[in-house]
């Protein structure tokens, strides 16, 4: 269950930074639900990806089998991140295709 635990946390934090987003750019908001699953989307793929170029410590977590605060925190700001530009990105879209 632990390895789970930092994909909990980059979605968790990809609906944050999803709907903190849509609060930011109100002409790009989706609605509170649709800026959630955006962000959830955006949390699982920014934190994916900055786990693959190791930017937040999730190999150091797997490799003591124990989450650390480094590794907590590369795991919430690589969701937050990323849920948050993928939000914009989609939000930006939606308002050019509404034109």
């Amino acid at each position: 269950m632990e390895e789970y635990l930092p994909l909990i946390i980059q979605l968790v934090s990809g609906a944050v930074g999803g709907n903190l987003a849509g609060k930011l750019m109100k002409n790009s908001s989706l609605g509170t639900l649709w800026n959630s699953i955006v962000g959830i989307l955006g949390g699982g793929l920014g934190g994916t990806v900055l786990g693959m170029l190791g930017l937040t410590g999730a190999e150091a977590a797997e490799a003591s089998s124990s989450m650390d605060l480094s590794s907590i925190l590369g795991s919430v700001a690589g969701g937050g991140v990323g849920g948050g530009i993928l939000m914009a990105i989609i939000g930006m879209v939606k308002k050019a295709m509404a034109k």
